[in-house]
């Protein structure tokens, strides 16, 4: 399983190479591809989950875009993981577990219930 410093850094990685690519619709598939072709259901219990692949995208592109463009993508990378986002749990500082991990979330964004997100 892929942690969260390599799936920011991928995400990191194609916010500023690939902006030819619309993520919110491109990434679902590529997340979803990936997961099968390593043995991971992509189901309402496991694999793709919407809800925390825009969230994590949207914080990708907030610490991205607090950089230059010539900022070395390992700093931002590690600026991100050294705040808010680099902690496992920081979902559940805008989103309810009941929520986060409902049958609805993994196919569809599901707005914050406990406060709005900050990027």
């Amino acid at each position: 399983m892929i942690g969260a410093t390599a799936h920011f850094a991928a995400a990191l990685w194609l916010l500023r190479h690939r902006r030819d690519l619309n993520l919110a619709v491109s990434m679902p598939e590529l997340i979803r591809a990936y997961n099968e072709a390593t043995g991971v259901t992509n189901s309402d219990i496991g694999g793709y989950h919407e809800t925390i692949t825009l969230a994590s995208l949207r914080g990708a592109r907030s610490v991205l875009d607090r950089h230059g463009e010539s900022a070395p993508l390992h700093a931002v990378a590690n600026d991100l993981l050294a705040g808010e986002l680099g902690q496992t749990d920081w979902l559940l500082l805008y989103w309810s577990r009941m929520r986060l991990f409902s049958a609805e979330a993994p196919g569809l964004w599901m707005e914050p219930d406990l406060q709005p997100l900050p990027f």
